[in-house]
């Protein structure tokens, strides 16, 4: 998500063969290897992240953020930002578009989900502009009318909106009012029809590397997409636990899952949902979810759905039969003080790589204690034994 980086709330337990605990808070997959500040940890219910929500995205908020970024190893910029978002593509020998899915730099500085897109962002004035397709009637006909520029305005926050033809004019238009300013663009993801020449200079790099600066530390309204993300998911996660009473296969439960979340209107996944019953759960990335449930003693289920770009990630297991074997629940009561030790240790600073560490030590002191390892914890640290159960 956007944090799929996805994506955003923090959580030390990577997916492992030892059995999920279910208590402590969710987490969602982040590749920041140092833990940033973001929002208070305190528990927000249902109703306090809708209130929140009801706000539009804040994107111009998020793109003075990125100029002050910019601003810092390069203190005259001056100029635009120009991103575009993820354009229409059809499948290869088919006249079907691929499935839809926006560019995170495009939406962290518009809160647009549309195809087709482009954005601008004076700095000089902290102007946004929003450009969004125009009307084609042969497309009205297919498939409705589109987003209307005053329907954009209202929805987005923005300062103005036009449509993408007149992309190029504007730019020009802006280039002319700063001689010699600099247009920011993210390689590679500048439409061939799109032309700067009227801009001094053009920097390929600053932008995508002041956002992804920006993202790590979330604001309000980012935290609260994160919970109503969360929030939907583990309404799923529920709906399976009941479910698998009378599932016969993994993909019923997949299918549930799935379900629950698009009928909260949350239809993207955050990844590909891992529902894995019996030995298939020590498969770090299991993909099939269509294996029979008879016979098996528990499911792993890891599974976390997007709310508007803003990822999820849940990872839990629970025993089909309703109770758990004492091998499994010694197992379970490890992991589960993996977890709860990894997430009283997490504070703006510390590094992933050292709570990671800490939940090794957790699981070899627990793997003794049981006589799974034998040996002197250290030497098997050293050793990196305990990474054949949790790499």
């Amino acid at each position: 998500g956007l944090g799929c980086i996805n994506h955003h709330s923090f959580l030390p337990l990577r997916r492992s063969s030892l059995l999920h605990s279910t208590t402590p808070p969710s987490k969602s997959r982040n590749q920041t290897r140092c833990i940033s500040s973001i929002a208070p940890q305190n528990t927000m219910a249902v109703e306090d992240f809708e209130a929140v929500l009801k706000a539009k995205y804040p994107g111009k908020a998020h793109a003075k953020r990125v100029v002050d970024l910019i601003r810092k190893t390069k203190p005259d910029a001056n100029g635009v930002i120009y991103l575009e978002g993820r354009m229409t593509k059809l499948l290869e020998d088919n006249d079907s578009p691929e499935h839809f899915r926006q560019r995170r730099y495009f939406y962290y500085l518009t809160g647009c989900n549309l195809a087709d897109c482009s954005f601008a962002y004076d700095i000089q004035s902290s102007k946004s502009i929003l450009f969004i397709p125009p009307i084609d009637p042969d497309d009205v006909i297919w498939s409705g009318l589109p987003l209307s520029i005053d329907e954009a305005l209202s929805r987005y926050d923005v300062d103005e909106v036009k449509f993408t033809t007149e992309v190029n004019p504007t730019l020009a238009h802006l280039a002319k009012q700063s001689p010699n300013s600099t247009v920011f663009a993210i390689a590679n993801q500048v439409s061939d029809n799109v032309t700067f020449l009227e801009f001094g200079s053009k920097d390929f790099e600053a932008v995508k590397k002041a956002i992804e600066v920006s993202r790590v530390v979330k604001d309000e309204f980012e935290v609260a997409m994160i919970r109503k993300a969360n929030h939907i998911s583990s309404l799923a996660h529920k709906a399976v636990i009941e479910r698998s009473k009378t599932a016969a296969t993994e993909q019923e439960l997949y299918a549930t899952f799935l379900e629950r979340c698009v009928s909260h209107a949350a239809p993207e996944m955050a990844y590909h949902p891992i529902l894995a019953a019996g030995k298939a759960a020590a498969t770090l990335h299991y993909v099939d979810n269509n294996a029979p449930l008879k016979g098996k003693q528990n499911l792993l289920i890891d599974a976390g759905c997007e709310w508007n770009n803003y990822a999820s990630d849940i990872t839990r297991t629970f025993p089909l039969t309703g109770t758990f074997t004492k091998e499994s629940r010694d197992i379970y009561d490890i992991v589960l003080r993996m977890q709860k030790e990894c997430t009283e240790l997490i504070k703006g600073g510390m590094l992933w790589d050292d709570l990671h560490l800490h939940a090794h030590k957790v699981a070899i002191d627990g793997l003794l204690a049981l006589g799974i390892l034998k040996g002197d914890a250290k030497e098997i640290l050293d050793a990196r034994t305990s990474a054949a159960f949790f790499p």
